[in-house]
This record gives C-alpha cells, structure tokens and sequence, in this order.
C-alpha cells in the first residue's frame, strides 16, 4: 500500500470545479486533477430523487494530506454537502508514485 489516494469529489459547474482545482494546486495538496464534465448524476437529497449535471473530479494526492485537501474543498465548495470520497492506491508505476509525493511536497 502506498500513501498515494485517489480523491473523487464532484462539481455543479465549470467555475466551481476550477476554483477548486486551482486552490488544491496552488496549495500543493495535489498533483494532478481530471475534470470529466457533463456527468449525470442521480441521488436522493431531502426524501426526493434529484438528476444533476455535474463535473466529476480525479484528484491525485496523499492519505497524509485528506485532511487539509477536505477543509479546502469544504471551504471552496458551493454545495452543502459534496461528495468527498478517498480511494487508496494499491501500487502504481514508482515514477508516477514518485512524482506525486514531490508535487504534494
């Protein structure tokens, strides 16, 4: 097991998902992050079935870092409660592994 994790974290618009892209970089709290626009999401929200179009976010970063990446997406993100999921990474190419530990230093 490695430190790296893959954060899953979505986005109402293209200004929000790059404000927090923007904030997570500049902020070396991760190394690299993919916007994947025009998602659909379904989820129950209050007792009814909500449909949204949304930005997923990959972010690349740390386990040693969740906590600050959270605080900066919670205080950055316009919905009440955003999806904030971590991931671990088994392994991956050492390089790669290697370049993101550097760039979240």
């Amino acid at each position: 097991m490695t430190d790296a994790i893959v954060v899953l974290c979505t986005c109402p618009d293209q200004t929000s998902a790059d404000l927090l892209c923007e904030q997570l970089l500049n902020k070396r709290l991760a190394a690299c992050i993919n916007q994947l626009a025009g998602m659909t999401s379904l989820y129950r929200w209050e007792g009814k079935i909500e449909r949204a179009t949304e930005i997923q976010l990959i972010i690349k970063s740390r386990r040693s870092l969740f906590e600050p990446l959270s605080h900066c997406i919670l205080a950055h993100h316009p919905y009440q409660t955003p999806e904030l999921l971590a991931l671990p990474i088994a392994t991956g190419l050492p390089d790669y592994l290697a370049w993101l530990t550097q760039e979240t230093s």
